[in-house]
C-alpha cells in the first residue's frame, strides 16, 4: 500500500492519471485485436465551441459506455473529433475582423478570409478538446478526426458527386430558411422558433368587376403584398364559394389577381381568406406551384424591400415597411382593422434576428434509402433509447421533403461544382441542373477540378455542415470506396449518444448514408439524453445566467465529483433539472470513499489474503453478498442503459451499506486489543469488497477508482483498473440468507434503538442499557454489536423481564427492547418537557380531526389527499400514546 494524504485533492489526482493513461496508451483501439470489437463515435462538437453542461452529459455517458466495454473484454474505438460549423465558425471570424481589424471578408476576399478562419481554428479548436480530456473522456486521440481535413472533405465531394449522378442532387428555386444578416439559408435546425406578440391586419381585398364588393383578407406581413398573386380560400368554406374564379384587386402595386381553392386554407384562421405570397411563404409556395401561380419576389437578401414600382416603400428595411405598409393601406381606406396577435416566429440561432422564408436558387437532395432507413428502426435492427422515439422517428421519414445542402458562406466544404465560363450566365438563370445539363459538358461535377480549369468557374457555395456530419460514424474510418481495417472491426458502430432535438437532423440522416455508402446500418443502438433544464424548468442558457461552467464546477468539486453528481440525477427519457447541489455530493461521495480506505490504510497491515466466506461473521457474509448483487444490478442496469440508476446503486452501497453499516459494525475489530483473527477477517473482507468496489465504479469516477486501486495495492505497478477484466466469479458461492438475515437484524433492531433513545431524550447518552426478552437464539453472539450500533453500554438478555407499566420500549426483530429510564433522566425535567410535547401533539390530532370532520374537504378534496390527512392523524395519535406512556412510567 501506499499511503493516503489526509485530504483528497482532485485535480492533482485527475491530472496524474490521465496523463498516465495517455502514456500508456490506454485509449488507443487495436483493429488487429482477437477480441470482440466496441465502438461509438462522438458527436462532433464544434470546432471553435467550449464546453457546457450538455457536453458534460453526453460526453460522461458515452465515457462509461466505452469503459465498461474495456471492463468486459472488449477491444474499444471510442472515435473523437471535431465539426467545422460553418456558419458558426464564420460568423466569430467575421465579428473578430470587424472589431480587432475594422475590416470585412469581402474586403479580404476568399482566398485570405480561409486563411484567417484556418488560424482561427489553429488558436481556438483544442479548446473543447482540452476540457473533454479534463472530464477524463478516455477517447482514442490519436484518430481525432476534423470534418475539414483532406480526406474527410474528399469524403463529402464525393459523396456530392454520387447523389448527383444518381439524379438525386439537384439545382432549383425553392423556399428556404433565409438569415438577413448572415445571407445563407439556414436548416431548421439553426432556426428557433420564439413566441412574439404581433399583429394580425384584416385588410379590404376589393373585387375587380366594380360591384364594390371585397374579400377580407388577414395577414402578420403587409410589407409583402407587393408580391401577392392570389387570394385563396378552402374549398369546402360556403363563405367564399361565390368568389372562386372572380378576381380582386391587389392594393399596391395596383393589379388584379384570381381568387382560388385550395383544401390547404385554414378556415378558422383569421377570416378564412389567405393572401398567396409564394416567394415568401413555404405553404403560399406549395399553393403556387399546385395552381402555376406567377412568383414575385418583393425582397432582397439582406431583408429590404425590392419593389420600385412603390416608391415610398422601396429599399426600406422590412419592419421598419410593415408600418409604412399598414399606414397605407389606411390612407387608401382598405384596413378594416388591426388585432393583438400571439405567434411563434423563427429566428436566426446565430445572427438573432427573424429568419426570413425567401425564393433562393439552392442545391437540394432527395434522400436515398428513406424506406430502408425507416425499416431498419421498424424491425429492430436500430433500437431507440427511449424507444418513444421510434414513433417521432416514424413519423418525420414519412413526410421527408427535399433537403437544402447549399449555404451561401465561405467556411465549409465547397460545391464540387464547375461551371464552364462562357454557359455560366445561361446557368445561373436555370431553374435546374440535372444529368443532361452534365453530359452537355455545360458543368462539371467531381472531387477534382476539370483539366482545362482555367475556362471554368467553381460554385461559390458550400455544402450544409450537416452534410458533411451525416457521414460521420464511416467516414472518419476509411477513405472513399475504401475497406479499412479500422472499418472491418468497428463499424457497424455499438451505441450513439445523442439529444433528441437532432433526431432527424443528424441520426436519421446518418442512418440513410450509411445504407447508401456502406450497405449497412451505422449505430444499433441510439440514446437519446435528457434536455438540462434549471430547477424551474427553463432550459440552460447564457442569457438567463443559468447555464454554469462545467470548468468552474470541476474546480470546484472535481471532475468526478461532477460526473457522478450528474449522473445520480439524470432521469431515462425525461428532463434533467440540474441543482449544483448534486455536484456538491458527488465529491462528497468521492470523500467518503476516500476517507474509507484512509481508516483501512489506518489498521495497518497489506493486503490480506481473503479468508473462507464461510467462516467470516454475518456482517461480513452480507457486505460480500451485497457486492455480488451489487455486481449483478450493475449488468442489468447497462443492459437497460439506466445510467442514472446504476449511480444510485454505486452510491448507495458505499455509503449505506458499506460504510453507515458493514464499518460501523466491524470498527471494534480494528482497535487496539481486538484479537488477530478478527482483525485479519475484517481486513480481508474489506480489501476483497473495495477492489471490486472500485472495479464496478470505475466507469463512472474513473480518477478515484485508479487513484485508490493503486494507492491500496489493488493492482500492480504498470496495471491500470480501467483496463482490468470485471471478475467472472462471486464473492460468495454459497447460500447467504440465514446470515444476511442476521445482519438485516441486527442493523434494523440498532436503528430502531437509537430513535427510541431519541424520543426519551437521551440520545447522546452511551452508558444506558437495553433489556431484550423474547429474541432469537443467535442474538447472544450478536449483542456485543447490537449494543455498540445502538450505543448503549451493554443489551441485557433477560427472558423473564417484566418491564414496569409505561417503560419506554421498540419491538425489533432481534425482540422486545426495553430502556429503563432510572436514574439516566432528571424526573421533573423529563415531566415538564413530555407534557409540553402532548400537548403540541394534541393541537395537531385536533387540527386533523377538524378537517377530517369537514365534509367540505372530505367531499371536495382528491382522494389521494384525504387519505394522506387521515394517514396524519394516524401517525400523531401513535405518537400520542407514545408519549402519554412514557409520561406515565415517570408517575
Amino acid at each position: 500500500m501506499s499511503e493516503l494524504p489526509k485530504a483528497y485533492e482532485p485535480r492533482a489526482v485527475e491530472e496524474k492519471w490521465y496523463a498516465a493513461w495517455i502514456e500508456g496508451r490506454c485509449f488507443e483501439a487495436d483493429p488487429s485485436s482477437a477480441k470482440p470489437g466496441y465502438s461509438i463515435v462522438i458527436p462532433p462538437p464544434n470546432v471553435t465551441g467550449i464546453l457546457h453542461l450538455g457536453h458534460v452529459l453526453n460526453n460522461t455517458l458515452q465515457d462509461i459506455l466505452a469503459r465498461r466495454a474495456r471492463q468486459s473484454g472488449k477491444e474499444v474505438l471510442w472515435l473523437p473529433g471535431t465539426d467545422h460549423a460553418g456558419i458558426a465558425t464564420q460568423a466569430k471570424v467575421e465579428r473578430v475582423l470587424r472589431e480587432s481589424e475594422g475590416t470585412t471578408r469581402h474586403a479580404l476576399g476568399r482566398e485570405e478570409f480561409l486563411k484567417r478562419v484556418w488560424e482561427f481554428k489553429d488558436t481556438h479548436g483544442d479548446i473543447i478538446i482540452r476540457q473533454l480530456k479534463r472530464l477524463g473522456c478516455s477517447c482514442d486521440w490519436s484518430r481525432e478526426r476534423f470534418t475539414m481535413d483532406e480526406s474527410y472533405s474528399r469524403w463529402v465531394s464525393h459523396v456530392f458527386v454520387e447523389l448527383f449522378k444518381e439524379g438525386l442532387i439537384y439545382r432549383g428555386r425553392r423556399i428556404v430558411n433565409w438569415c438577413p444578416v448572415s445571407l445563407t439559408a439556414l436548416s431548421d435546425e439553426e432556426v428557433i422558433m420564439t413566441p412574439r406578440k404581433s399583429k394580425l391586419y384584416f385588410v379590404r381585398y376589393e373585387l375587380a368587376d366594380g360591384s364594390g364588393r371585397h374579400l377580407a383578407v388577414s395577414t402578420t406581413r403587409p410589407e409583402t403584398l407587393m408580391g401577392d398573386v392570389a387570394v385563396a380560400v378552402n374549398p369546402k368554406d360556403p363563405r367564399y364559394a361565390e368568389f372562386v374564379g372572380l378576381t380582386v384587386r391587389r392594393p399596391f402595386p395596383a393589379a388584379e389577381i384570381p381568387v382560388i381553392a385550395d383544401e390547404h386554407v385554414d378556415m378558422e384562421f383569421g377570416t378564412g381568406a389567405l393572401k398567396i405570397t409564394p416567394a415568401h411563404d413555404k405553404a403560399d409556395f406549395e399553393i403556387s406551384l399546385r395552381h402555376g401561380l406567377e412568383i414575385i419576389d418583393v425582397l432582397t437578401p439582406d431583408g429590404r424591400i425590392d419593389c420600385p414600382q412603390c416608391p415610398d416603400l422601396h429599399g426600406l428595411d422590412r419592419f421598419e415597411a410593415r408600418k409604412v405598409a399598414a399606414a397605407k393601406l389606411e390612407e387608401l381606406g382598405l384596413l378594416i382593422k388591426v388585432e393583438d396577435y400571439e405567434n411563434s416566429v423563427g429566428y436566426s440561432e446565430r445572427a438573432q434576428v427573424p429568419v426570413e422564408p425567401r425564393i433562393s436558387m439552392q442545391w437540394f437532395l432527395r434522400y436515398p434509402c428513406a424506406g430502408e432507413a425507416a425499416d431498419a428502426v421498424a424491425d429492430g435492427r436500430i433500437t431507440f433509447r427511449p424507444a418513444r422515439w421510434a414513433k417521432t422517428y416514424a413519423h418525420w421519414m414519412e413526410h421527408l421533403q427535399d433537403w437544402c445542402i447549399s449555404r451561401q458562406l465561405w467556411w465549409g466544404h465547397r460545391i464540387p461544382v464547375w461551371y464552364r465560363k462562357d454557359k455560366l450566365d445561361a446557368l445561373k438563370q436555370a431553374a435546374a441542373l440535372g444529368m443532361e445539363d452534365f453530359t452537355r459538358g455545360d458543368i462539371h461535377v467531381a472531387i477534382d477540378p476539370p483539366d482545362d480549369s482555367d475556362d471554368w468557374v467553381r460554385d461559390d457555395d458550400v455544402m450544409d455542415t450537416w452534410f458533411s456530419s451525416w457521414l460521420w460514424p464511416f467516414a472518419t474510418m476509411a477513405e472513399p470506396g475504401g475497406n479499412s481495417a479500422l472499418l472491418r472491426k468497428f463499424y457497424p458502430t455499438d451505441d450513439l449518444v445523442t439529444g433528441p432535438d437532432i433526431l432527424f437532423f443528424w441520426v436519421a440522416r446518418m442512418i440513410m448514408a450509411g445504407l447508401r455508402f456502406t450497405g449497412d446500418i451505422p449505430f444499433r443502438n441510439v440514446f437519446f439524453t435528457s434536455i438540462i433544464r434549471d430547477l424551474q424548468g427553463r432550459k440552460m442558457s447564457k442569457s438567463l445566467g443559468n447555464s454554469p461552467d462545467p470548468v468552474e464546477l470541476m474546480d470546484r468539486y472535481g471532475a468526478d465529483g461532477l460526473r457522478f453528481g450528474l449522473m445520480r440525477i439524470a432521469p431515462v427519457g425525461s428532463d434533467l433539472r440540474f441543482d449544483e447541489h448534486s455536484v456538491e455530493e458527488g465529491r462528497n461521495f468521492a470523500n467518503k470513499l476516500y476517507n474509507a480506505c484512509r481508516l483501512r490504510q489506518m489498521a495497518g497491515g497489506g493486503c490480506v489474503p481473503p479468508a473462507d466466506p464461510q467462516d467470516l461473521p454475518p456482517y461480513h457474509i452480507d457486505i460480500l453478498a451485497k457486492l455480488d448483487a451489487l455486481a449483478e444490478d450493475l449488468v442489468a442496469g447497462f443492459a437497460g442503459y439506466r445510467f442514472g440508476e446504476i449511480a444510485q446503486r454505486l452510491h448507495e452501497f458505499l455509503w449505506s451499506e458499506f460504510c453507515d453499516k458493514f464499518l460501523e459494525a466491524v470498527k471494534p475489530d480494528l482497535r487496539d486489543g481486538a484479537s488477530e483473527a478478527a482483525r485479519n477477517a475484517t481486513l480481508a473482507t474489506f480489501d476483497a469488497v473495495m477492489s471490486r468496489y472500485l472495479q464496478l465504479l470505475s466507469p463512472y469516477m474513473p480518477h478515484i477508482a485508479e487513484e485508490l486501486s493503486a494507492r491500496m495495492g489493488y493492482i500492480s505497478d504498470g496495471e491500470f483498473v480501467m483496463n482490468r477484466r470485471l471478475p467472472e466469479t462471486r464473492l460468495v458461492d454459497f447460500d447467504a440468507d440465514v446470515a444476511q438475515a442476521k445482519a438485516a437484524a441486527v442493523y434494523e433492531s440498532a436503528g430502531r434503538l437509537r430513535n427510541l433513545k431519541t424520543e426519551c431524550n437521551v440520545a447522546t447518552r452511551r452508558d444506558l442499557r437495553f433489556i431484550v426478552r423474547n429474541h432469537p437464539a443467535w442474538i447472544d453472539a450478536e449483542s456485543r454489536v447490537l449494543a455498540m450500533l445502538a450505543g448503549a453500554a451493554t443489551i441485557s438478555l433477560e427472558p423473564d423481564y417484566d418491564p414496569p407499566k409505561g417503560t419506554p420500549a421498540a419491538v425489533t426483530p432481534c425482540g422486545e427492547c426495553y430502556l429503563p429510564l432510572e436514574g439516566l433522566v432528571d424526573v421533573a425535567a423529563e415531566r415538564a418537557r413530555l407534557e409540553k410535547e402532548i400537548a403540541k401533539i394534541r393541537g395537531e390530532v385536533a387540527r386533523c380531526e377538524a378537517k377530517l370532520g369537514n365534509p367540505g374537504f372530505v367531499d371536495r378534496a382528491p382522494a389521494d389527499v384525504v387519505d394522506q390527512e387521515k394517514a396524519r392523524l394516524a401517525d400523531w395519535i401513535g405518537k400520542l400514546d407514545r408519549l402519554q406512556a412514557m409520561l406515565d412510567a415517570l408517575s
